[in-house]
């Protein structure tokens, strides 16, 4: 039976002040839960029989099978399915993004969640292991964002600081810094590295200025055809595929030269 206490404690996890208090996080979805079961903690987990009937050991502090009706009252969705987890937020150490080594991806104050998710998932496709973020970017573990990862979040560390000094260090090191901007040049035609810091910004004003100064290789994603008129801008999410896959296919390009 699932108690009134369980119930409000799991809904209490929809606000950052009380995930950040007991560092924990909801996740719901048959899929997205099972995919994320071996790579984190999980205090609580509540289940219908039917879906534990399709894992193997589940490792959890707690396990409470529910029927339907325990399951509704628990869970964050509007449509809940069969499995609801509780899991504790990790530690993930921001030295561990080095764009010297590899291609990082920072995210400048995205607002909306099915973003951020959606990014996550495509750092995961295209095998960026870290998404450095600005603070004032929307909470990782918003259940909004978790549930629009799909699991991708197993995938991929997602740290907070200050952006711009994080920046300032890596100009110090030369590194490159892309962003995109509309006076950037043709992604297609510019010659990009395989490691460095690319950028993508806020939904409405894109990189803020300050960002904006440090970026040492600007980027444009060009319209086809050429001079027809069309809307002003790609949604962040959107067009952060269209970076990411033109970085890893000019990667795999180089990796296939003779």
């Amino acid at each position: 039976m699932l108690s009134k206490n369980k119930i409000k404690y799991i809904h209490s996890l929809e606000q950052k002040k009380h995930r950040s208090k007991e560092q924990a996080f909801v996740a719901e979805g048959n899929k997205l839960v099972s995919d994320m079961l071996p790579h984190y903690s999980c205090p609580l987990l509540i289940a219908k029989p039917c879906w534990m009937a399709t894992q193997g050991d589940i490792t959890t502090d707690e396990l409470i099978v529910a029927e339907d009706e325990d399951i509704r009252k628990a869970s964050l969705l509007k449509s809940p399915q069969d499995v609801l987890a509780v899991f504790r937020i990790p530690s993930w150490k921001i030295e561990e993004a080095d764009p010297q080594n590899e291609l990082i991806l920072m995210l400048d104050g995205i607002q909306d969640p099915g973003n951020l998710g959606t990014i996550i998932r495509l750092a995961d496709w295209f095998g960026f292991e870290h998404i450095i973020c600005s603070p004032d970017t929307v909470d990782v573990f918003n259940p909004k964002v978790v549930q629009s990862t799909m699991g991708a979040l197993a995938h991929v560390k997602v740290h907070y600081t200050e952006l711009g000094a994080y920046l300032e260090k890596q100009k110090e090191r030369n590194i490159p810094i892309y962003g995109t901007f509309l006076e950037g040049e043709d992604i297609y035609e510019k010659d990009l590295s395989g490691n460095g810091v690319v950028i993508m910004g806020n939904e409405g004003n894109g990189i803020r200025k300050e960002l904006e100064e440090m970026v040492n290789e600007k980027l444009y994603i060009p319209s086809y055809p050429q001079g027809r008129s069309t809307a002003e801008s790609l949604n962040v999410a959107i067009a952060t595929a269209v970076v990411c896959a033109e970085f890893r296919r000019r990667e795999r390009g180089q990796s296939q030269m003779p």
